[in-house]
């Protein structure tokens, strides 16, 4: 009898200890990126609609082989949109429409007025339409492989698709909407994703962009700008002399910003970069020509950093045409935005994000310096995710291929994704 009031306090004891251990566990996923997906996986019609996935797999796989035959160059992907819009409707998502960019939508309705919006791209590189044709037949399936041209980045559209398929075959019902988005001319100037992002800004809770399966998730964006600095002066033949000449002009002011001090190409956390790639002036050896120009690519992680270097680029050229007589002029090309959204790289997206590319078997790295469609979302202040990794390779060449065990892994990602961030918190 005496005995029972110390056992009592041991238990009390013992149940503290159990539940501070617990705290820490609970603390420790959240600082790692843990989440527990028991709940959603032990969910019959979870169970349901990835045991659907891996079913479908070789219709997958065809699926691709037919989408990717499809020529769709950035600003000419018109005839993939409409079969991607039929695929839709023909599995019923719900108000499927194709809009002006043209952009591909549908979605799963839900109750609650908000929205998760999942993201593909839906053209090529410019290069592959002649890859295409030149093959001289569509692509194939062959073994884990889907082979040719127009494959590698149509695998991530296939695998949305798939996954959207499943959920609806699954009779899941979601607390937010599920919008399903294959958007045009990521390629120039991810103007499809802009035009996604005004219609759904507010009222999304996040985006994810579908860029692979999960083997690198970035949650930050990198700012690009690229610009064509153009020159212009008097032509002229040789014999009347060789200045003024724009490419005096275009050598000055290449040497000197490419002086610019800048931070070491390792050791730069801001990521930032200034680089001249490409010259053009002139057609034949007696001419001066009256124009010419370079390109300009400046980036970074911090906003600040782009507008000094720009700003630095534009005092060297106001000197140069000074110095020549000529006139230089900085011509936008296209302006990737860029930014970092505080806590977003402890958020609930990117936890469950890196679970369930864990649960799939993978282990995810993590980055705060995207450059894609997510760069449009994370610019205007709301919370994205790129889905990054393995989807294939030879992108743009003739042995082009998408892997489609990475596609099926892709696919479940976005799904087990969509079910946990499709729920009210």
């Amino acid at each position: 009898m005496q005995n029972r009031p110390m056992k009592r306090r041991q238990l009390c004891y013992a149940v503290a200890a159990l539940q501070l251990l617990g705290a820490v566990k609970l603390a420790a996923q959240a600082s790692t990126g843990q989440m527990d997906l028991t709940g959603v996986l032990t969910r019959p019609e979870v169970q349901r609609a990835l045991s659907a996935l891996d079913a479908a797999t070789p219709t997958m796989a065809q699926g691709l082989a037919a989408l990717g035959a499809i020529e769709s160059p950035s600003g000419g992907e018109q005839q993939r949109a409409t079969e991607v819009a039929r695929r839709m409707r023909a599995m019923g998502l719900a108000d499927v429409r194709v809009d002006a960019q043209p952009n591909v939508i549908g979605r799963i309705p839900g109750t609650s007025g908000r929205a998760i919006v999942f993201v593909s791209t839906l053209d090529d590189l410019a290069s592959i339409p002649a890859l295409q044709r030149a093959a001289g037949r569509p692509p194939r399936v062959e073994g884990t492989r889907v082979v040719g041209p127009g494959t590698n980045t149509s695998a991530t559209t296939q695998a949305m698709l798939s996954a959207a398929e499943a959920l609806l075959a699954s009779g899941v019902k979601p607390t937010h909407d599920l919008v399903f988005a294959a958007v045009a001319q990521e390629e120039t100037g991810l103007v499809g994703m802009k035009a996604l992002y005004a219609e759904y800004r507010d009222r999304a809770d996040a985006f994810v962009d579908i860029l692979g399966d999960g083997r690198s998730i970035t949650y930050g964006a990198l700012g690009i700008h690229w610009w064509r600095v153009v020159a212009r002066g008097p032509a002229g033949h040789s014999l009347n002399g060789g200045v003024p000449n724009v490419n005096q002009a275009i050598g000055r002011a290449v040497d000197r910003i490419l002086s610019l001090p800048q931070p070491p190409a390792v050791n730069n956390p801001q990521r930032s970069i200034l680089n001249i790639a490409m010259l053009q002036s002139g057609a034949v050896f007696n001419h001066k020509p009256d124009s010419g120009w370079f390109s300009l690519d400046i980036r970074s992680l911090d906003a600040n950093v782009i507008a000094r270097n720009e700003a630095a680029v534009q005092r060297i050229l106001d000197d140069v045409a000074r110095e020549t007589g000529l006139s230089l002029s900085m011509q936008p090309v296209t302006r990737t935005p860029g930014g970092q959204i505080a806590g977003a790289d402890t958020s609930r997206l990117v936890r469950a994000s890196v679970a369930i590319a864990r649960h799939l078997g993978l282990q995810p790295t993590l980055g705060n310096a995207g450059s894609a469609n997510l760069n449009v979302a994370i610019g205007g202040g709301t919370l994205a995710i790129g889905l990054g990794g393995e989807r294939g390779g030879a992108r743009g060449q003739p042995s082009e291929f998408a892997d489609i065990p990475a596609m099926l892994r892709t696919a479940k990602h976005v799904l087990l994704l969509a079910l946990v961030m499709g729920e009210a918190r």
